[in-house]
């Protein structure tokens, strides 16, 4: 198998010949095309390093390789990874919906040099920072990662702020395609909120547990889904709730679909493979911002 940057990477279902993912290959690791590469997934836009199985193919789209360190090359064989900050500016700048050019020219540095900070361990100047957190509507400390020990939501309140009611088209974007949410449920010792990372699969959110721990005793019952996300540079936010019935998926076809869709394995570590699933009676969502906007 061998590929040229640009190319698709397609993963067909095993029994119904179907494309089941794709994606593009944007990083070589051999100079004659053979695996393994690095794929930007159509459906979440992340990237990651694939060794292709026996039911993958690719579909050559005309692209010729490309050389050079630029935004769309990866870093030499060898070479170390990203550092803390670089993982910060590229997930920060991905949430914004930043090209790395446009992120460049906001912070007025060279694309080059900002491509540098986010592949390779790096210690840029308080300059640098300055005008990266700025670009991005985040801070310094943000970026140097101070405040991930904080709860969210210590920051300036705005002066005049505006609750909004999200409808449920609103909330359902707002949920995505997966991410990590909170479950309320109802246990002997009394009540409890657990987080748990979940998926949304034909408008169902679905997330993997253990039969004996905490979220399993959703199953059965009505329970409050919660997720939401608050911007602390720009102090204002959202949450979206969703209530309905749990139950276990136990039907082989649907818990396999459930796996194969999944984006990540239990945040929790192994042995929590039982999916549950809440179809939502009830959904909606609150937005915090600017009054007049």
């Amino acid at each position: 198998m061998q590929a040229h940057l640009g190319d698709q990477l397609v993963i067909e279902g095993p029994a119904t010949g179907a494309a089941r993912r794709d994606g593009e290959i944007v990083g070589l690791h051999h100079e004659d095309g053979t695996p393994p590469y690095d794929v930007r997934w159509s459906d979440t836009q992340e990237v990651t390093l694939v060794f292709p199985g026996p039911d993958a193919h690719i579909k050559h789209l005309g692209h010729e390789p490309e050389t050079g360190t630029g935004a769309g090359a990866p870093p030499p064989a060898g070479a170390p990874g990203p550092g803390d900050i670089g993982r910060r500016v590229a997930t920060e700048r991905t949430r914004r919906g930043l090209s790395r050019e446009e992120t460049a020219r906001r912070a007025r540095m060279a694309p080059a040099y900002l491509a540098y900070l986010e592949e390779r361990p790096a210690d840029p100047s308080l300059a640098t920072l300055i005008r990266l957190a700025a670009a991005l509507g985040t801070s310094v400390q943000a970026l140097r990662g101070s405040g991930v020990d904080l709860p969210p939501g210590r920051g300036t309140a705005l002066l005049h702020p505006e609750l909004r009611d999200l409808g449920p088209e609103d909330c359902r974007a707002l949920l995505s395609t997966h991410g990590v949410g909170r479950i309320a449920v109802t246990t002997p010792e009394g009540p409890a909120v657990v987080p748990v990372n979940y998926e949304v699969v034909d408008d169902a959110i679905a997330f993997r547990t253990a039969p004996d721990s905490v979220p399993a005793a959703a199953v059965g019952s009505d329970v409050a889904f919660e997720v939401d996300h608050v911007d602390e540079a720009m102090s204002r936010g959202w949450s979206v709730l969703a209530v309905g019935p749990a139950r276990v998926v136990t039907e082989p076809g649907e818990v396999r679909r459930l796996t194969e869709r999944a984006h990540t394995a239990p945040w929790a570590g192994a042995g929590r493979e039982m999916w549950v699933s809440i179809r939502p009676t009830r959904l909606t969502g609150r937005r915090i911002a600017p009054a007049g906007r």
